[in-house]
């Protein structure tokens, strides 16, 4: 508590994480999955899978996240920053070592 019973500001800003949270999970694939192009990035979409590194919604920014669709042709790797999101030129090496790199600056348990 600051003076007069008011809270300090953190310096930090507050920080959750959403990878369990299963709808935002979904709206984050099927937007990413719009980018994907029929013919050149996949030739069905039945086996697809999404598997997301991290997935952290934070205060006065938005969402964070970085994931990867596999398709039938390739893997597509995708982050969200705040209401942007970006089709990335990763490979899975770099894929990794952001996803370790952020987990260990933020914290918490990265899972699919």
């Amino acid at each position: 508590m600051g003076l007069f019973g008011k809270k300090k500001k953190q310096d930090a800003p507050e920080e959750r994480n959403e990878i369990d949270n299963h709808d935002l999970k979904v709206n984050l694939a099927n937007t990413a999955l719009g980018l994907l192009v029929q013919g050149e990035d996949y030739e069905e979409l039945a086996n697809t899978q999404v598997t997301f590194g991290y997935l952290f919604m934070i205060e006065d920014h938005g969402i964070e996240a970085l994931y990867k669709i596999t398709t039938d042709k390739t893997t597509a790797y995708f982050a969200a920053q705040g209401d942007k999101l970006m089709r990335l030129n990763f490979n899975e090496e770099l894929f990794q070592t952001t996803v370790d790199g952020f987990m260990d600056l933020h914290g918490g348990n990265n899972e699919s």
